[in-house]
């Protein structure tokens, strides 16, 4: 009975962790209850009284219900965060305007050469190059942008 308190402590600890990097609330939930199961056959198949035996178990179900607690809150916190990467994090961002001829040229973002054209067409203001720009959309390596406003350039 003891070995299988122990297993289910294991496992218990185990779901809990895992709960941590894939937050969903049922691994933890399930790591809570093989915890608190675990930890009761494990301290009653050790020949502790019945006392001992809810103490551990509303123990256990105390900790699983901070950790789900905490890594809930974290997750949430997480999702409010603005992209710090990828094609998600361009849009906003501010650029100097290397070179363009038209409808399209190319901009300096984020420390890379990028090509873009007028996010607006119907947009008459001239571009030119040493232009601030700002970043709208992207399209595939395309970058979407418009002239930046005063205000934009100097934040």
């Amino acid at each position: 009975m003891v070995e299988v308190g122990v297993a289910l402590l294991l496992i218990g600890v185990a779901l809990l962790v895992a709960e941590a990097h894939l937050p969903g609330a049922i691994l933890g939930t399930a790591g809570g209850i093989a915890l608190a199961t675990g930890a009761a056959l494990a301290i009653a198949g050790a020949g502790a009284g019945a006392a001992v035996v809810v103490a551990a178990v509303v123990a256990a179900l105390a900790t699983t219900a901070v950790w789900l607690l905490v890594a809930t809150r974290k997750s949430l916190a997480v999702r409010r965060l603005r992209a710090a990467s990828g094609r998600e994090a361009l849009s906003g961002r501010t650029g100097i305007v290397r070179s363009w001829a038209g409808e399209g040229g190319q901009v300096f973002v984020d420390g890379a050469l990028w090509r873009a054209r007028r996010n607006w067409p119907e947009d008459h203001e001239e571009i030119s190059a040493g232009d601030a720009v700002v970043v709208e959309r992207v399209s595939g390596l395309t970058l979407g942008v418009r002239r930046a406003e005063k205000w934009e350039v100097d934040l």
